[in-house]
Formats: C-alpha cells, sequence, structure tokens
C-alpha cells in the first residue's frame, strides 16, 4: 500500500496545487494530511469559508481520483470549526476524518490524534497538559484531559504491527521536536505510548523546522518507525514523505 504524507499546509494554495501534482504522479493508495490545514491570516474567523470552499474542492479532486485522503485539524485551526470540517468529510466517500478516531483501510488501521503540548508558544483550543505531572508555568487554565489521558481514550487497533498513528505532535527525545530557538518541544506522553504499544508507524508535524534544527526527519523507537518531514515556511519548499507500508520504504522529499 503506497501513502503520501504531509503536514502543516497551513491554506497555502501553492503547497496544494503540489499535493494534487504529485499524488497524480506517485498514484498512491492514500494521501494523509497532518493537521494545521487551514489558512492563519489575521481573520481566522475566514477559516469556516475555506473549509467549505478551498478544502471541499481539495477533498473533491481525491474523491474523483478515488484516493483516501485521511485528514484533520491541527492547533493553528479553530476547533469552533470542527463540525465544518467533519460534515466537508463526509460529503465525499473517500474523505475521512480523522481527529481522534480510527480508520480502516485494507489490512492497516489508522488512528489520528491532533491534540498538542502548546504552551510554550499562544495557548489554543487543542492545547493540553502532557501528563498528569505537567507544569503549565505563565499560562492559565489547564484541559480537561491530559494528552496521556486522550491517548488512552483513542480506539484502539486490532493488531499494533498494523496501525499506523497520526499525531500532530511529535514525541519527545527523538530529534522531531526541535524549535528554530533549539528548544525541545515534544510530547513525553507520546513518547512512552509509542515505546509501549509500537504501532508500524507513527507520523507527525507542528515543528516545521525540526528537521532542519536536528537533522532528523526519521527514526525508530524500538520497533515503531517515527517520521516527521517538517515543513518549508509559508512561501517556502512543499515538503512530503512517500512510505511503501509493507517494506515501511519512507522517502522525504522537497518540491
Amino acid at each position: 500500500m503506497k501513502v503520501i504524507y504531509t503536514t502543516d499546509l497551513h491554506g497555502n494554495a501553492w503547497k496544494y496545487k503540489q499535493l494534487i501534482q504529485v499524488a497524480a504522479e506517485y498514484k498512491p493508495d492514500i494521501v494523509i494530511n497532518g493537521g494545521d490545514m487551514l489558512t492563519n491570516d489575521n481573520n481566522l474567523h475566514r477559516q469556516k469559508e475555506y473549509i467549505q470552499c478551498n478544502l471541499s474542492e481539495h477533498f473533491k479532486t481525491f474523491n474523483d481520483m478515488k484516493i483516501y485522503y485521511l485528514s484533520f485539524p491541527g492547533n493553528d485551526d479553530l476547533m469552533a470549526f470542527d463540525n465544518v470540517f467533519e460534515e466537508t468529510c463526509n460529503r465525499y466517500p473517500y474523505v475521512k476524518y480523522l481527529a481522534q478516531k480510527k480508520v480502516t483501510i485494507g489490512e492497516y488501521d489508522f488512528i489520528g490524534m491532533n491534540l498538542c503540548v502548546d504552551f510554550p508558544f499562544v495557548i489554543k483550543d487543542r492545547c493540553r497538559k502532557d501528563d498528569k505531572d505537567y507544569t503549565i508555568g505563565f499560562q492559565k487554565g489547564e484541559g480537561v484531559y491530559s494528552i496521556e489521558e486522550e491517548l488512552e481514550r483513542l480506539e484502539k487497533p486490532a493488531d499494533y504491527s498494523k496501525a499506523i498513528y497520526v499525531m500532530h505532535m511529535p514525541p519527545a527525545d527523538l530529534g522531531l521536536d526541535v524549535c528554530s530557538n533549539g528548544e525541545k518541544v515534544g510530547s513525553k506522553a507520546i513518547y512512552r505510548y509509542i515505546k509501549q504499544y509500537q504501532p508500524r508507524l507513527t507520523l507527525h508535524g507542528h515543528i516545521h523546522e525540526s528537521p532542519v534544527m536536528s537533522n532528523i526527519w526519521n527514526t525508530k523507537l524500538g520497533k515503531t518507525v517515527c517520521v516527521q518531514p517538517g515543513q518549508g515556511d509559508h512561501m517556502g519548499d512543499f515538503v512530503y514523505v512517500t512510505i511503501n507500508l509493507e517494506k515501511i520504504d519512507i522517502k522525504r522529499k522537497t518540491i
């Protein structure tokens, strides 16, 4: 089974066009878009219109090509429009909403989790503590559940060796979470979850520059292959990976 994975496109029309062109050439069975999909200009309420118009047309293109498209909003995408996002996905048989859900395609279970430990940055509605011992610091309030608890609430795969987790937040301690200032902001709860359950593959994003900062875009934690392709800045390169799920043959590419 062939997969294209990309993340953090932030409504960039050129990058979305490139994704269509790459899919037309590579002919994957599945495209996975790992969050922060919507425009994030000064008027965030335009995200609803973006979903209903731009994103809907994008989904239709893949539906017409009969390529499965798995996706969810990310930390920069307003939760207020999640229902609109999911309803838009549901218009197309080949488009699947993956936030906190399991989607089975062939022999593989794809499980999504789009919540983040984002406290070093501006607080957002998808923000959670990492675990019960996490200290929020200067910000007020806390999530109803921690990342640790949210992970345990996810539907379990039939077989972890055939499970692909799409988590917008990268794990800690693997070099997939390094910000431009050198700060490492990955989730220790996600690291522990991967180490305990050993899924076949995990896909991450969130920290666009991390592969440039750490020179690491994929690594292993036990038997699990963990991938964080990164993304160019708003007008920079389009970054994606191609994946052969049977062989776990993964290539990172830029345009």
